[in-house]
């Protein structure tokens, strides 16, 4: 269980291809109506492809992503893929940080100095993080064809036994949005004594309306409009990628304009963006996300934990709860904003909750300043 070093090398074949079929791409028709309404805008999508076609510097985005450390190691019968950045202080805390779906790496680009080294951004060096950053295993970097799948649970097992078995880290602090924010809960459930504390931007508390009282709190009656909203509208990929997902990796593995309108489509509706995604998100950012998909060949695994959880109990609950110190940022645009009651039947020692002032999702990329910086006054305490 030795890290290996690892630099991203596309060949020039697989970029070679990617432009030819750029360049043949086949359009759907459109739906009369609302620009996004019905899924992944038209035009949007020309005028995307078009830059990735004639303008996107894929070797730029490979250095810059290539300017963290990065390893690989075998483990749980996978090569796993992490960043791994000694922090900046006199000393630093050992931090995992877990992205999710359709994320990547590449959502860490900005948030992982401002935590490795935070004098550099006018913070105190005391507060300094040593990131350990994996793509998940089945995504990206951490897929091969054909290879072992993972859910969330045993996502969770893999990143205890690289931290502390393989890096040698005793204990260490856990931060996560997304699948990420799942696989962060999960270890403050199972393996709490590892655990300094769990920090996440998304909270794994059950999807369901429950028995709600009778007369529901103003937050209760808020949340369950919100879930029944969720529920009925917005979890078309969970039902096909949690069904059948072979069928749809088809798609999505033969057609990088269809890989892009479907993850594409996440980050605009997700985000705080105002309907507008570049708001957010250059072509730069979300193209290389995508790439990061495409070059491997990852987004049939990358499914798999949906499949996983819709086959399985949920992950986390009030049986199982999370005993580790937690926070939790709760941003205005997140996909669902439980009741703080409900959250603490599932997280028993929740410490902090912070109400941000903007952002969504993709917290790591929308507001990385932000987060960083409630990561940092949470784990403060525990230094």
């Amino acid at each position: 269980m030795t890290p290996r070093p690892f630099t991203i090398r596309v060949p020039d074949a697989v970029l070679d291809d990617l432009r030819a079929r750029l360049a043949r791409v086949r359009w759907p028709d459109e739906i009369p109506g609302e620009p996004w309404r019905y899924g992944t805008d038209l035009a949007y999508m020309k005028s995307l492809v078009g830059y990735w076609r004639d303008r996107y510097d894929w070797r730029a985005q490979e250095v810059e992503l290539n300017a963290r450390r990065q390893f690989t190691v075998a483990l749980g019968g996978i090569d796993l893929h992490f960043i791994h950045e000694p922090g900046v202080g006199p000393r630093p805390m050992p931090l995992l940080l877990s992205h999710g779906w359709p994320g990547s790496i590449v959502e860490f680009r900005r948030l992982v100095p401002m935590l490795t080294d935070p004098a550099r951004f006018g913070g105190d060096p005391a507060d300094a993080f040593t990131v350990v950053a994996p793509s998940l295993p089945g995504y990206t970097f951490s897929f091969q064809p054909n290879q072992t799948r993972f859910s969330v649970p045993q996502m969770a097992d893999l990143f205890a036994t690289l931290m502390t078995d393989v890096l040698g880290y005793a204990r260490f602090a856990a931060q996560g949005g997304d699948w990420g924010a799942f696989v962060t809960s999960y270890l403050g459930a199972a393996h709490a004594d590892k655990l300094v504390g769990v920090h996440v931007n998304l909270l794994a508390v059950p999807r369901d309306r429950g028995a709600p009282a009778a007369t529901p709190a103003p937050d209760e009656r808020a949340y369950l409009e919100e879930l029944d909203h969720w529920l009925r509208e917005e979890t078309g990929y969970q039902a096909i990628q949690g069904t059948k997902p072979q069928t749809l990796a088809y798609g999505l593995t033969d057609s990088p304009v269809g890989l892009a309108a479907w993850i594409v489509e996440k980050f605009r509706a997700w985000s705080d963006c105002d309907g507008d995604v570049e708001r957010r998100f250059d072509k730069d950012t979300l193209l290389t996300n995508v790439m990061l998909y495409w070059v491997t060949g990852a987004i049939n695994s990358s499914f798999w934990p949906y499949y996983a959880r819709n086959h399985s109990p949920w992950p986390i609950t009030a049986r199982q709860p999370v005993t580790a110190p937690a926070a939790y940022a709760a941003f205005p645009k997140e996909i669902l904003h439980p009741p703080r009651a409900w959250v603490s039947r599932v997280y028993t020692d929740l410490r902090r909750w912070t109400e941000m002032k903007s952002g969504g999702h993709f917290a790591a990329l929308e507001e990385p300043a932000a987060l960083a910086e409630d990561v940092r006054a949470f784990f403060r305490a525990f230094r």
